[in-house]
């Protein structure tokens, strides 16, 4: 028994070599079809040695006996997100080709979509899969506010920073890590972000028309993130007032939507 689970740890980890081995690939054809700089080069390996080093160790604690088909979605899409990385770093010296910038975007974010589907109609969904979903949309949010940001201003900045600062934060006030009740506006304001900034970054339309796109993807943001930390502080101050009863965390109609 100890055996098949040494293999079978080997295999999974296995899967993320494998990944990091495709983004090396991946860097090199678009290097090879821009002539990408060291800049581009650089952040893109470090982003592949990155998502290897993090996912290897955070798959071994978790003890998990196969990678799964929807991880493998997300890795993936983590591997487009690096190419996207180094394009937006190579942007600093030279401005990278319009169409593959917004094809490597697009795709990565239509996979958004599929490894959440894949995990629930498989029956493989974990913490891990959803804490990778998560931190690869979070990373191409902030990539993409970098490359509007030198369009647009450094206040673009705040749209990719403010995932960020909210885990900071939440290490100074710990109730900010308690459960939120399921929402439908907030998965909505979270999946537009990356098409809003995607517009904004095309250069498909006037510079009037990008910077209310990318205002309107932050006036959501901050919004939506507003309301969670409401409600997160009304509920701390409750369970604070009444700490016998430790209420669990309930939906609030405003907070359901649909």
């Amino acid at each position: 028994m100890a055996l098949n689970n040494t293999y079978d740890a080997r295999l999974v980890q296995q899967e993320t070599a494998v990944g990091a081995g495709v983004q090396v690939l991946l860097l090199a054809l678009i290097g090879t079809a821009i002539g990408m700089g060291p800049a581009g080069w650089l952040s893109g390996l470090a982003f592949a040695v990155a998502t290897w080093a993090v996912l290897s160790r955070a798959l071994h604690r978790s003890g998990l006996r196969s990678f799964g088909a929807a991880n493998r979605v997300t890795l993936g899409r983590a591997t487009l997100v690096g190419g996207v990385t180094a394009l937006v770093a190579d942007s600093f010296q030279s401005s990278p080709p319009v169409s593959l910038f917004v094809g490597l975007t697009a795709v990565a974010l239509i996979l958004d979509g599929v490894d959440g589907k894949v995990a629930r109609r498989t029956g493989t969904s974990t913490p891990l899969g959803a804490r990778f979903d998560m931190e690869v949309d979070a990373f191409l949010i902030l990539v993409l506010s970098v490359y509007v940001s030198t369009q647009l201003g450094a206040w673009v900045l705040l749209i990719g920073g403010m995932r960020y600062v909210f885990v900071a934060a939440a290490r100074v006030w710990p109730w900010l890590t308690a459960a939120l009740p399921p929402s439908t506006a907030r998965k909505a304001v979270a999946a537009l972000q990356g098409v809003l900034l995607l517009l904004a970054g095309a250069g498909l339309l006037p510079y009037a028309a990008n910077f209310a796109v990318a205002a309107l993807a932050l006036a959501l943001l901050v919004w939506s993130f507003g309301r969670d930390v409401l409600w997160l502080y009304r509920r701390q101050r409750t369970t604070t007032s009444r700490p016998e009863q430790s209420p669990a965390p309930r939906p609030v109609p405003e907070l359901v939507a649909g």
